[in-house]
């Protein structure tokens, strides 16, 4: 096994780097072994049947060629939950995570209306319906694929949410009469002049509607959402953003301007400006 994990990790090293490779080598052992880390070190010299070392080239081969490892295992770990993922939907990140939890735990009432804008594969709003106790959380998408994908999610984490599919740049076609206590949203935010700086098999891979916006108007999300916040979040509610890191205090004027006080801005663990909340 440990030539195998050797050779996997050379295969990728031409796209990743060295810590990725090993992260997804661990990742496939898991998926085609059932194997833990703790079980790959304990079990290096087992030989792996040539069945399972043909899947495994087969899963290096989509690697190489820029396909992502969770849309090919099919599944992306979030907030200590397993979440479905596809081309239709963001692969959850870590910094998401972070605002996962800067929410649980700022959050004080005890049974909250809890909205996420944009949900995508809904590890927003599953993770905080399965870490808030009486949570009542609703979910908008303007994509009827990933509302689909976010309702699977919260069946398999053994959550309930509520959907909808809701163009939020123009929510005020859409009957809405519920306020809510919590509303939370990482909407598009990379400008298209960014993405060349991005790794390739992100943007050939993953849904441009859920990344890109114009570099004329990156902040047309926030400045939406928070117009819509201003009819639909419950007096003294909080609004938390995942925002582009290059536009931090942007976006806090922009809050400021549409009404919204104890605007912060917070790092995420890169030293990175990537959260925001604020309170009517």
């Amino acid at each position: 096994m440990r030539r195998l994990f050797d050779h996997i990790r050379e295969k990728l090293s031409v796209r990743y780097e060295p810590s990725e490779c090993e992260s997804i080598s661990f990742l496939i052992f898991e998926h085609i072994l059932g194997y833990s880390r703790l079980q790959v070190h304990l079990k290096k010299d087992e030989t792996i049947p040539d069945a399972k070392v043909t899947e495994i080239e087969e899963i290096l081969n989509r690697l190489v060629e820029g396909e992502p490892i969770q849309h090919i295992l099919g599944k992306a770990d979030f907030f200590g939950l397993t979440f479905y993922v596809n081309p239709h939907v963001l692969i959850p990140r870590q910094e998401t995570e972070e605002l996962v939890d800067w929410i649980i735990n700022e959050n004080k009432l005890a049974a909250p209306e809890i909205l996420d804008i944009g949900t995508g594969s809904g590890c927003i709003p599953v993770s905080l319906a399965k870490n808030i106790p009486d949570a009542e959380v609703s979910a908008y998408d303007i994509s009827a694929e990933a509302i689909s994908i976010a309702n699977q999610n919260a069946k398999n984490n053994a959550v309930s949410i509520r959907t909808r599919q809701v163009d939020i740049l123009q929510w005020e076609a859409v009957s809405i009469d519920k306020t809510f206590d919590i509303i939370v949203s990482n909407p598009p935010y990379v400008k298209e002049e960014e993405k060349k700086l991005m790794q390739e098999h992100v943007v050939s891979h993953e849904p441009h509607l859920a990344l890109f916006v114009s570099n004329d108007d990156p902040l047309i999300f926030y400045r939406r959402i928070a117009e819509f916040a201003q009819q639909h979040l419950s007096p003294e509610g909080t609004l938390y953003f995942e925002i582009n890191e290059a536009l931090g205090h942007e976006t806090v004027s922009l809050l400021q301007e549409n009404g919204f006080n104890n605007v912060t801005l917070r790092k995420d663990i890169n030293g990175k400006d990537r959260m925001i909340c604020a309170t009517r």
